[in-house]
């Protein structure tokens, strides 16, 4: 038989739809996303005991008195493991895919009870839901939504839903056929029989259909911690990953606990909507003569008072307590203002390692930080997707190649942090006669055929089964037991506590060297291939998004010395301290925050000169703006004091020459400026330029067509309503234009300069293409116009505006003398094409009034400007 390519198929369905719908699953993620946030913010927002005193009063309204009891005792321990957040967090999502799946079953069961065909067809779907494995559902949950709550829910509403729809299909299907023939008889419409007939005596079966839904809901917890939903899962499957019998047992009571509450509410929740149910509880209490008491439940509204009550409680603590949230650290240090960086990681010891080493970092740095922990698979998704920033635990060439090869396109890899490593076979030190793999062969009885493996997902696993067993003739002595890097750790101790021999997998730097005594086998023909490093990957857009995170992440180094305590300082404080031990780590290692994410303006030192007041003026071109701003923030974190003035370029050579002002950073020479510079030249010092080639150009939206040259204007006035809008007309360019360009193409006479300001022409290009209208205005480069706007500089075959200029820095004439080391940082300043544009936007996005605000937010993002703009020696 051929084989057939049935998961090639699903694949290639599955590209298809990430391709062309994704408008639906953004749609999907955003409602889901929505819905559960908002429950979670009910559940998690209170105080823990409040809302414990409220499922108490609900399960007295339901069950009793020693019931409401019981609920307290359960969620206040769960409170006193410190799993509240995360109990609420399944909670949340648990009546999030409970309420969907619900509203989807019961009508659908309902259908298929009354439809023989709708039943049939339905059968063999709810077969595979219910019988397909969970973790099938988050392979395209995870694709298709990213890592977080919706994949989580998504598997969860169609793992449970078989029962829902199955119990109630047969709850109706149940009901006496003599009845239904009844109520028909008596002129009862189908509506009526099914609402008054049929729903009310199915509603017990259907009950207990709903009670099922949540359960299998509440059993899908741990599938969906693998996929970043977070809750009791994440705890779980961190302790099954991690092997912290602890954390399981503690995370797997509250477990028990919510689902024993869920369990018994739904049960009970049957006696008082259902006529039967109700009739048989009112038959248990009137039969009650001792503890009659016991058996009391309050009625719905004095339930209702007492929860509403507690509620309103748990709003005013929480709202009180709003005022004493912890805010974001001040000053230079809050680099992140509130940023949210969100972060994932393997649960492999260098990753736990550098993440929450990084998470401590950015959150001293103002930023707020989420983690995850995911499978890798799961991980180099999330990351391509953009729903994790960034992950630091990427071995490549070779463990990771298979994720790189497959997301490549849309990561970035921000450089190796540590390196190299190694990967190998090891064995304890007691097994002897085995010290290289060549040693393995015709000694496979000797570990039952057995090599430990981690994850078969893991890169040196494909190199072990396709490349060191075949390259030492080990294949068919040997089995590869893919597990766990957990399962192979716990497999090891076990082992070596027995003193039996164990082959397993393992990795340098490893902290299971330190603990045991074990031989790493040698590789005498190299299979295992070179050393790797360890990298830090991100999303595409990352380096945007928060720059500056991106900037300390390329330069972020450790050394093995460093790797390796800091790994130790997190196993000495346990599970659930990781953020302690790396805190203990940093006392241990002092100036190492400021090394690896380094503020803006290094060290903030003073400069020489620090204390006086430079006066600086600027004309409303946008590199002016964003130059003189960027100079404010650099000398105010020397120490000096700054006044800053906008002039026009007249008045602002004037107040230069004149001694008024000290210096300013927008000299266009030789051209633009030249008037002002050969009156003035006697009593001003040219520092040199910062910036350049420049050009002057006429310029057309692009989608005017047929004008590409200067000379393409030629009998096209018409066109153009005869005008050229111009700028400021004491401009340089604006006096070349109307005695040099148009006279040199022909134009004077169908032609009109039209003199306005910089921002009256940007004004008239916008409306002109929101209306598509024909345009021709000044303009030059660099500006950001070309950034928003799709536009056609026209050709200057003829050279009529003269060659690029350069932008100067200029200053009054005795300016090196009063400012001696400013003129020397002046000298040396410079900034690419893409530093200016980059600077330029971020003013752009502040907006009028904001511009300090905004260059200060570049040099955040560009950590290292102040150190290399004023560098201060000595």
């Amino acid at each position: 038989m051929p084989r057939l390519s049935f998961g090639a198929w699903v694949e290639d369905a599955v590209d298809w739809l990430q391709s062309n719908l994704t408008w639906i699953f953004d749609a999907i993620k955003t409602v889901l996303g929505g819905m559960y946030d908002g429950v979670n913010a009910v559940l998690g927002g209170g105080e823990p005991l409040l809302l414990a005193g409220i499922f108490a009063v609900i399960a007295f309204w339901l069950r009793g008195v020693f019931p409401a009891v019981l609920t307290f005792a359960g969620f206040a321990l769960i409170d006193s493991l410190a799993l509240w957040d995360e109990a609420m967090a399944t909670l949340s999502l648990v009546v999030v895919a409970a309420v969907i799946t619900i509203l989807i079953a019961v009508p659908t069961g309902i259908w298929a009870a009354r439809n023989n065909r709708v039943s049939a067809a339905l059968r063999p779907v709810l077969d595979v839901m219910q019988t397909m494995p969970a973790f099938v559902y988050l392979i395209p949950g995870v694709m298709f939504f990213g890592v977080g709550v919706t994949p989580g829910v998504i598997a969860t509403i169609v793992f449970a839903m078989p029962p829902g729809v199955r119990m109630t299909e047969l709850g109706i299907r149940q009901v006496d056929g003599e009845l239904v023939e009844a109520a028909q008889a008596f002129g009862t419409t189908p509506k009526h029989t099914l609402t008054r007939v049929q729903l009310p005596l199915a509603l017990p079966t259907i009950m207990a259909g709903i009670n099922q839904v949540i359960m299998l809901a509440l059993s899908m917890v741990v599938i969906g911690g693998m996929a970043g939903a977070g809750g009791l899962g994440e705890k779980v499957y961190a302790a099954i990953t991690q092997l912290q019998v602890g954390l399981a047992a503690e995370s797997g009571i509250a477990v028990v606990i919510l689902a024993m509450y869920l369990d018994r509410m739904t049960g009970a929740l049957n006696e008082r909507v259902s006529p039967l149910g109700r009739r048989a509880a009112a038959k248990v209490a009137a039969g009650a003569r001792r503890l009659k008491f016991a058996h009391y439940k309050p009625g719905t509204a004095v339930a209702m008072t007492g929860v509403v009550v507690l509620a309103l409680v748990a709003g005013g603590l929480n709202i009180a307590g709003s005022g004493d949230s912890k805010t974001a650290q001040a000053g230079s240090a809050d680099v992140g203002k509130g940023q949210k960086i969100n972060m994932g990681y393997i649960p492999w010891d260098e990753g736990i390692a550098s993440t929450y080493l990084w998470k401590e970092i950015l959150e001293q740095r103002g930023y707020e930080t989420g983690i995850t922990q995911l499978d890798a698979g799961p991980l180099y998704s999330g990351v391509a997707r953009g729903d994790i920033d960034f992950q630091t635990d990427s071995w490549l060439p070779t463990t990771h190649k298979d994720y790189w090869d497959k997301y490549s396109d849309d990561l970035d890899d921000l450089g190796a942090w540590y390196g190299p490593t190694s990967l190998e076979l090891t064995v304890p030190s007691y097994v002897e006669g085995i010290d290289s793999l060549a040693d393995l062969k015709g000694q496979g009885k000797k570990f039952d055929g057995k090599i430990i493996g981690i994850e078969a997902s893991a890169g040196m696993m494909g190199t072990l089964n396709k490349k060191v067993l075949k390259e030492y003739g080990l294949e068919g002595e040997y089995e590869v037991v893919s597990s766990s890097t957990s399962s192979m750790l716990a497999e090891l101790n076990a082992s070596i506590k027995k003193k039996e021999p164990v082959v397993v997998t393992l990795w340098s730097p490893h902290w299971a060297y330190g603990k045991h005594d074990l031989k790493k086998l040698e590789d005498p023909k190299g299979a295992w291939g070179k050393g790797e490093e360890v990298h830090t990957v991100a999303h595409k857009g990352f380096a945007k998004k928060a720059p500056a995170v991106a900037d300390w992440l390329k330069n972020f180094k450790l050394t093995e010395k460093q790797l390796t305590s800091l790994e130790n300082e997190i196993q000495e404080a346990g599970q659930g301290e990781e953020q302690d031990g790396v805190r203990a780590w940093l006392k241990k290692n002092p100036g190492l925050v400021d090394q690896l994410a380094p503020l803006p303006g290094g060290s903030q030192q003073q400069g020489k000169d620090a204390g006086k007041t430079v006066n600086m003026g600027y004309f409303p071109w946008d590199e002016a703006i964003a130059s003189t701003y960027l100079w404010q923030n650099v000398l105010e974190d020397r120490g000096y004091r700054t006044t800053v003035k906008q002039l026009d370029p007249g008045p602002l050579y004037t107040g230069l020459a004149q001694g008024q002002l000290d210096v300013q950073f927008d000299s266009w020479l030789p051209t633009t400026h030249k008037d002002y510079w050969d009156r003035y030249e006697e009593n001003l010092v040219d520092l040199g330029s910062w910036y350049g080639p420049t050009s002057l150009e006429l310029t057309v939206p692009s989608y005017v067509k047929g004008i590409d040259s200067l000379a393409d204007l030629k009998g096209q006035g018409k066109k153009f309503d005869g005008k050229i809008i111009g700028i400021e007309s004491s401009a340089g360019m604006m006096g070349t234009l109307n005695k040099k360009v148009l006279k040199e193409y022909g134009l004077e006479g169908e032609y009109e300069v039209v003199s306005s300001s910089t921002s009256s022409m940007l004004a008239e290009l916008n409306r002109s293409i929101k209306k598509k209208e024909p345009v021709v205005v000044t303009l030059w480069s660099p500006h950001w116009a070309y950034g928003k706007h799709d536009l056609k500089k026209l050709e200057d075959p003829k050279g009529a505006w003269g060659e690029g200029e350069q932008i100067h820095t200029v200053a009054k004439k005795d300016f090196a003398e009063d400012f001696p080391e400013l003129t020397g940082w002046l000298k040396d300043f410079e900034l690419t094409e893409a530093q200016l544009a980059s600077l330029e936007v971020e003013m752009q996005k502040g907006g009028a009034g904001k511009e300090k605000e905004s260059a200060r937010r570049w040099m955040d993002a560009n950590p290292d400007v102040v150190a290399k703009m004023a560098p201060v020696t000595g």
